[in-house]
């Protein structure tokens, strides 16, 4: 048996819009059936007589306020006069005093024009009516004055919503708030399966080894977690064989190598001190290749850490060896990760900047979600085209990291490395007043 939680995606979707629907369908029903119909507007002839007798706005009886202009044309007539607009033209004509014929009564445009017999009181002022017809609606009434311009009384145009009108809204933004929660609900139950998948995907970028996610949630949804851990596994299985692959070919040249150390011996006196050095070199190289291998396939457990003392402790050891090491700026920020390899890539900057810039300064802050720790020192800096390059395994960049100065070429790979398996990075930048600035991003905790 399918439960709700576990339904597929569109199921679910294609719920919460049926149930939506029949909810607001349900209240505009209850509001139609519960609130009486809107009284008509009717104008009576007393009414059309005072708005012609000023000219403007005036207040009508029962309708909307008579707006009356002054026109050179009568009013458009939309429809052939009916007996009650007979009847309605030749009262008004009673109590004006007037030819039937220099009144129009009109149905300007598609307004609805209707009429009724309704016997009131007749008003003071206006003898002989013992019936007065009313209108009902939009209507546009022109008498014709002795100039031949034309007194046009229509109602007036409001901006605004009738009462009933506001009404209804005021009913159906209730019922809108009403089923605002159910809505909330159905799209939270939707949403969560797929905010935890997110969360689970930038995870892994920053902790290749996290647990699998748990099969959960809508159908969809269980099919992408599966896929999702089968690659997560794929991925570790791929870093674990490729790790232990350069592992064992850089402990394997140790063999050939140290055999060249015994064959040297033989080489004679000026051939055997460069081939030396480039056997010292070698083997330093697997060294620090074996020593990167061997932190990368044990990563060390994640705990929440403060970045500014960590620097501290770096930049305090460098400077109790004579070397020209100071912080400037220490915000307490705290960040979630591996405390040797965050520390051992704090030492690597410091340690480039001391060897290769002659001094360094280091700075922690915080600055939009991000934990930012920069290492500056006053070398030459470095060509745009080349701070890429540093990067990468192995590489010295000549005009400013010598061979003469030590270094294989690997401490700036193993910053990157260790920032990215924290979810970060890292940049180098020249200083405007001369040197180069190593930039470290991490996610705050």
């Amino acid at each position: 048996m399918i439960r709700p939680a576990t339904a597929p995606l569109f199921v679910q979707a294609l719920g919460l819009v049926i149930a939506t629907l029949a909810a607001a369908q349900i209240a505009a029903i209850i509001v139609l059936v519960s609130l009486p119909p809107p009284p008509p507007d009717a104008y009576s002839v007393r009414d059309v007589v005072i708005a012609l007798q000023r000219t403007g706005e005036s207040a009508s009886s029962e309708g909307r306020p008579l707006r009356t202009v002054l026109r050179d044309r009568p009013p458009a007539n939309g429809a052939t006069l009916g007996r009650r607009r007979l009847r309605f033209r030749a009262a008004l004509a009673t109590v004006l005093r007037i030819a039937p014929a220099r009144i129009v009564v009109a149905q300007p445009g598609v307004r609805i024009v209707a009429f009724a017999d309704r016997p009131p009181p007749a008003p003071p002022g206006m003898p002989g009516l013992n019936e007065q017809p009313l209108l009902l609606g939009g209507f546009a009434v022109g008498v014709e004055r002795l100039d031949g311009r034309w007194l046009t009384v229509r109602p007036k145009e409001t901006l605004g919503l009738d009462p009933w009108r506001q009404r209804i809204l005021l009913v159906l933004a209730l019922a809108i708030v009403a089923v605002a929660p159910l809505a909330w609900w159905f799209a939270r139950r939707l949403a969560a399966p797929l905010a935890a998948f997110a969360s689970a995907a930038e995870r892994l970028g920053r902790d290749p080894g996290a647990p699998p996610l748990a099969l959960d949630g809508p159908a969809e949804v269980r099919t992408a977690v599966g896929a999702f851990n089968l690659m997560q596994e794929r991925l570790a299985l791929y870093v674990k064989d490729r790790t232990a692959m350069i592992g064992a070919i850089a402990h394997d040249l140790r063999t050939p190598l140290t055999r060249l150390r015994f064959r040297v011996e033989a080489a004679p006196e000026p051939l055997r001190a460069k081939l030396g050095a480039d056997i010292d070199e070698m083997d330093a190289m697997l060294a620090a290749t074996l020593a990167f291998v061997r932190d990368a396939a044990r990563p060390g457990p994640h705990t929440r850490l403060e970045m500014a003392s960590l620097v501290e402790t770096v930049i305090d050891e460098a400077a109790e060896t004579g070397a020209d090491a100071a912080v400037e700026r220490a915000e307490r920020v705290v960040v979630d990760g591996d405390p040797l390899a965050l520390k051992r890539l704090v030492a690597n900057l410091v340690s480039n900047a001391v060897k290769f810039g002659h001094a360094a300064r280091g700075r922690v802050f915080q600055e939009g979600g991000m934990a930012v720790v920069e290492v500056d020192d006053n070398g030459p800096g470095m060509a745009e085209a080349d701070m890429e390059a540093a990067f990468e395994p192995f590489r010295r960049l000549e005009s400013s990291r010598s061979r003469d100065t030590g270094g294989i070429g690997l401490g700036l790979a193993v910053v990157r490395a260790i920032a990215r398996a924290h979810g970060g990075d890292v940049a180098l930048a020249n200083r405007s007043g001369g040197g180069l600035t190593a930039r470290v991003t991490l996610p705050a905790g």
